[in-house]
């Protein structure tokens, strides 16, 4: 799994002209699901991203995480983020998760980290062409892949 964390002021989805979700401060997930991805994966990254201190405490220091500041989150499907660039000029999506494999990892995602935050999770619609807004807060931006922990 392959997460891009943003840390925003606010943020929100729309589809077909319809907010789904929204947003002030927390975080906006983009979540790409590969085929070797696994349960494991996702429980790695859920307890890894709620407790990522990247929020200002009172001095300005990034020393507090989404749970600290009783931040939200958004969670977006996006398959993209394992484009394959190696060749020629039109990106590779072959190792994206198929919709039987990645929407059962995605829902176990969601469930997870709503588990560790211990409220609710925004989410987007999974596989819909989605329009997303948010207000980068920093801007901090942070990519985490659970087959690279180091």
């Amino acid at each position: 799994m392959r997460v891009v964390l943003q840390r925003v002021s606010e943020a929100g989805v729309t589809i077909d002209g319809h907010k789904v979700a929204a947003i002030g401060q927390g975080l906006l997930i983009l979540l790409g699901i590969e085929d070797a991805d696994t349960p494991e994966d996702s429980s790695w990254l859920t307890s890894k991203i709620v407790k990522m201190r990247i929020f200002g405490d009172d001095a300005g220091v990034m020393n507090l995480s989404v749970q600290d500041v009783n931040g939200d989150i958004i969670v977006v499907s996006q398959f993209t983020l394992h484009a394959m660039t190696k060749k020629g000029n039109r990106p590779g999506y072959s190792k994206a998760a198929r919709h039987e494999t990645a929407i059962p990892l995605y829902l176990d995602f969601i469930k997870k980290l709503e588990n560790e935050l211990d409220k609710p999770v925004q989410t987007g619609r999974f596989g819909a062409d989605m329009k997303v807004t948010l207000i980068n807060d920093g801007p901090v931006t942070i990519l985490i892949d659970s087959k690279n922990k180091e």
